[in-house]
């Protein structure tokens, strides 16, 4: 008997665009012989509609939809409403596939939704999702249980009514040039480097438009390298590791989405017992977060030390062309089909 699977995409997040391009690809490996699939995309306003197709995903025109799906909380229908011209129709959802990044999406609030609802979903839970999403609780998590990480200075937005005092802050721990980031948004939105005080506030404040929770981090100078987390059942899978050849100053929005330039390599060569370092911290920081399902999780290889440095664990990760977490796996036998129906399989045997 088939399962019917609903992909969530799109979201009110400033990754809307490529959750939409990741959804695409997710929704191609849905076997129609095993998957009855139902899309229902988000719009940035955060209206809930039904998609007609793949296509009207592709091209957008799914937004122009008149009928809403409306994912309910209440459990006994376990499913969505469809609304068209006053018509109502209950739809029952045997597995949700949330294709969302960042906020309002992979930050635990639509797996809350899920959970009210009764539906199984694909991916983290509601603590793993929310602590991950949000950098400087990831960074007290990986603090606990002693992994070597970038040090940093959390900023709060209010806080910049005296920037001077933030500056003052930031430069008595840290030596320019530090990274600022928004402490939840993904996909290196409002992510930027600072190499004087100038450049700090600028950076602040740019962050500050993403989010009212800020990191200022030291620069770690190194090769950036990432690792994929795949629970399978009982069984947790670590991919092999993937190096990032950024085709800018560092791995931002625009040189991984709009950079051709920027490349993978999956199986870099790297030196002694350093890919096995990378897999075991992988697979205890998603432990540590009580991680379900799938992660990527991202580090430095440091010049000069080779130190392994944790950078970010992503709950939710990209499934574009050029994403790292589907090439990994593939890379290790695991096709894209047969990688999300195991990913479906044990959120529906985990519920």
């Amino acid at each position: 008997m088939k399962k019917t699977i609903a992909v969530l995409f799109g979201g009110q997040s400033s990754e809307h665009e490529v959750s939409c391009v990741s959804a695409m690809t997710v929704i191609g490996a849905l076997n129609p012989e095993k998957y009855d699939v139902i899309l229902i995309g988000i719009t940035k306003q955060g209206r809930w509609l039904l998609a007609d197709s793949a296509e009207s995903v592709k091209d957008g025109s799914w937004e122009k939809s008149r009928v809403q799906a409306v994912l309910t909380p209440d459990a006994s229908i376990g499913g969505v409403i469809l609304i068209e011209d006053g018509r109502v129709e209950e739809r029952k959802i045997d597995v949700i596939v949330p294709v969302l990044h960042g906020l309002y999406g992979e930050d635990g609030t639509v797996q809350g939704l899920a959970e009210l609802a009764g539906i199984p979903y694909v991916g983290c839970g509601v603590l793993s999702s929310s602590v991950s999403m949000d950098k400087l609780f990831t960074k007290i998590v990986a603090d606990s249980i002693g992994i070597s990480q970038a040090q940093y200075v959390p900023v709060m937005r209010d806080d910049l009514a005296d920037m001077e005092a933030v500056v003052a802050r930031v430069e008595a721990k840290l030596s320019y040039p530090v990274f600022v980031k928004p402490s939840n948004a993904g996909s290196s939105r409002g992510v930027s480097k600072a190499k004087n005080r100038e450049g700090l506030e600028k950076a602040l404040r740019l962050a500050a438009a993403e989010d009212g929770k800020i990191l200022v981090e030291e620069t770690i100078v190194g090769r950036e390298l990432e690792c994929g987390v795949l629970q399978d059942g009982e069984e947790l899978m670590v991919s092999g590791v993937g190096e990032i050849l950024a085709a800018a100053e560092f791995y931002d929005y625009d040189a991984k989405y709009n950079n051709p330039d920027s490349r993978t390599v999956l199986s870099p060569e790297l030196p002694e017992g350093k890919t096995e370092e990378i897999r075991n911290t992988a697979a205890a920081i998603f432990r540590a977060v009580d991680g379900r399902g799938l992660a990527r999780v991202d580090f430095f290889l440091e010049n000069g030390t080779n130190r392994v440095v944790f950078n970010e664990l992503n709950t939710l990760p990209g499934f574009t062309s050029i994403s790292m977490y589907p090439m990994l796996f593939r890379e290790q036998g695991i096709a894209l089909t047969e990688l999300v129906d195991r990913l479906i399989e044990t959120a529906y045997h985990r519920a």
